[in-house]
């Protein structure tokens, strides 16, 4: 049975410097990003686009979201699989292609870095990533490929 699941977020524009949008550099990129009970989030545009490199911008979460849903994916068919990690780390990279009709992300590529404990468990650890994959909601919502290129260690072993 389908359930759905809503969201609510806020995001406020407090780039305003007095002359509205009247001209294109005369205003800020930046904006607050809320959810209720949660952190602000600082975002703005990327520096590119004018805006403040110091703070998240929508590429940004973009790959973060991708990044964290695999993650939280992976971890639960790990444990269902009694497959115990001892620590996840993922340097994702998403491409935004500009120019033309483009205009678009054109990928993400996933690198998690993962340790688990059990020797004999690499080659399903690994296999594991692939189910995450297809279980991700946020990936099988985007309409540009995100690839996975993850790599396996066992806790204690130096490589």
């Amino acid at each position: 049975m389908a359930r759905d699941h809503h969201y609510a977020v806020t995001v406020e524009w407090t780039g305003n410097t007095g002359e509205g949008t009247g001209d294109y550099r005369a205003y800020r990129r930046n904006h607050e990003i809320k959810v209720a009970g949660k952190p602000l989030i600082a975002g703005s545009a990327d520096p590119q686009f004018l805006g403040d490199g110091a703070r998240w911008n929508p590429e940004d979460l973009l790959v973060a979201a991708l990044s964290a849903c695999h993650k939280l994916w992976y971890l639960h068919l790990c444990a269902d699989a009694g497959i115990t990690v001892e620590s996840y780390v993922d340097h994702a990279e998403g491409t935004l292609r500009l120019g033309g009709e483009e205009n678009r992300f054109s990928e993400v590529v996933l690198h998690p870095e993962v340790v688990i404990r059990e020797a004999s468990r690499t080659d399903s650890a690994l296999a594991l990533h692939e189910a995450a994959h297809h279980e991700c909601f946020i990936a099988r919502s985007m309409n540009f490929p995100v690839r996975c290129e993850p790599r396996i260690r066992v806790a204690g072993d130096p490589s």
